[in-house]
């Protein structure tokens, strides 16, 4: 989707339990250095709970060399029950991304004072930088209330919801889009070092 072909991609199970599983992807091959020339590998561990599912992945870096942190995940949500413009959402507080004229990001912010109301006819494609590490969002209506708790690791995200459209996505952020070009906010994993990301889908009934 954004750039590595899937056929390069090679998940190893590494562990599979009833509840969880856990994968692991090496980025050692001469394909993978060609695009990200950092060598590293992956730890992706899905755990299901009776109210949602846990994503943690794991970075480690490769003896040699350090490696840059940008990564983030699409969750995609919905709620079929209910029409979009119904769905509440709820946003916190946080820095909005300000963009150049190619949709990137400049450096600079603005406030964002949250947002906490039906969508209607909004719509949403940008950029945040979160003020706490650990924050939720929310979209709710129906029977239901679905959140994305971020826990570890993130400190940015984006909020897509086109209102043409009958889904949100928010998207955990290790960093601000084009942060491997730019070098904002990019933080580094040192040789044999790990970092840690970790975030969660929960559903709950709505209030």
């Amino acid at each position: 989707m954004h750039g590595v072909p899937w056929s390069l991609l090679s998940w190893i199970v590494i562990e599979a339990r009833q509840d969880s599983v856990s994968a692991r992807l090496e980025w050692s091959t001469s394909d993978l250095l060609n695009i990200f020339p950092f060598s590293h590998h992956v730890e992706l561990t899905a755990s299901i709970q009776p109210d949602g599912l846990t994503l943690k992945t794991t970075l480690v870096a490769g003896s040699e060399n350090s490696v840059p942190v940008s990564f983030g995940f699409h969750p995609y949500l919905r709620i079929p029950e209910l029409s979009r413009a119904n769905w509440q959402l709820e946003l916190p507080a946080m820095r909005k991304l300000l963009l150049d004229s190619r949709g990137i990001p400049t450096g600079d912010e603005e406030p964002f004072g949250g947002f906490n109301a039906r969508l209607n006819e909004n719509s949403f494609d940008d950029g945040f930088a979160l003020m706490h590490e650990r924050t939720s969002f929310t979209v709710a209506g129906a029977t239901r209330r679905i959140s994305v708790d971020l826990l570890e690791g993130y400190r940015y995200t984006q909020v897509f919801a086109p209102k043409d459209k009958d889904y949100i996505a928010l998207e955990p952020m290790t960093a601000p889009t084009s942060a491997l070009t730019s070098g904002r906010e990019l933080r580094l994993v040192g040789p044999g070092e790990r970092f840690r990301a970790v975030f969660r889908i929960r559903i709950d009934a709505a209030q």
